[in-house]
């Protein structure tokens, strides 16, 4: 979406209940590895935080030592809790309400809808239902460093428990997006579409503004002399272009395609 249709959208969905999610995982991914503790927790700006619900899972597999290193549950931890098909069904109800959010919900998702898949249950919520805040601490806080969710705490001095265990994630996930959607309720137009501008965005999302495919997007960007950077190392890196830099290309190409008609 273009800056000002996102403005729009973010105030919009501002008024909604937010299901705000984080899984921790054996591993990173939904088809082999599995989920190792869920929380979900409801939320409103006009009244922040009403339920939340917290579970460990038995993943029935081994934890990996460096993924217990980093989120804490033990493997004793993980075989003492109940498998995924007696807690997945008291998350239903919570899980189909609301905007479903998610720190990178790009990770979470996948994993949610992969375990339900394995018992033979259809999750699926649109795209238009789902919101990421890392997309849109990206948006909004342009000139940070860095995004991750620890990080984000420390910037806003957010008093929640440790990082990368359910509970404590989703309540800061929370925190952060009641904090920038009340900035973008509160600021003016000008003031956020210029943050907005100042976005880092890479070539895919690049492309999907542009309506092309990524090569053909950094050839159109490469042509109007738009400055780009790589992020990142060989196939897991990728070139990174300025949202306002990009959104002047897709208008000087809508003005000539529009005079192209004349």
């Amino acid at each position: 979406m273009l800056s000002t249709d996102l403005l729009t959208y973010y105030r919009q969905i501002s008024q909604n209940q937010f299901t705000v999610v984080d899984v921790e995982t054996t591993g990173h991914s939904p088809t082999e590895n599995r989920v190792t503790e869920l929380s979900v927790l409801h939320a409103t700006l006009a009244d922040g935080i009403q339920q939340q619900q917290t579970d460990l899972i038995n993943p029935q597999t081994r934890i990996p030592f460096n993924i217990i290193r980093f989120t804490g549950i033990t493997q004793k931890m993980a075989d003492a809790a109940p498998i995924a098909a007696e807690v997945l069904p008291q998350y239903s109800d919570l899980l189909n309400t609301g905007i479903l959010t998610a720190h990178n919900i790009e990770f979470d998702y996948p994993f949610i809808r992969a375990e339900y898949a394995r018992l033979g249950i259809k999750f699926d919520r649109p795209e238009p239902e789902q919101l990421c805040t890392v997309q849109l601490s990206r948006l909004m806080l342009p000139d940070l460093p860095s995004r991750s969710l620890p990080n984000l705490v420390k910037h806003f001095q957010l008093k929640v428990g440790k990082s990368h265990r359910a509970e404590a994630d989703t309540i800061a996930c929370w925190l952060v997006a009641e904090r920038l959607f009340t900035e973008i309720l509160n600021e003016s137009d000008e003031v956020l579409l210029a943050k907005f501008a100042r976005q880092r965005m890479p070539l895919k999302y690049a492309a999907k503004l542009l309506g092309c495919p990524a090569q053909e997007a950094q050839t159109r960007l490469s042509a109007a002399g738009i400055p780009s950077r790589f992020v990142g190392k060989g196939s897991r890196g990728t070139w990174m272009y300025q949202r306002g830099d990009v959104e002047r290309v897709f208008y000087e190409q809508q003005d000539g395609t529009q005079l192209s008609m004349l």
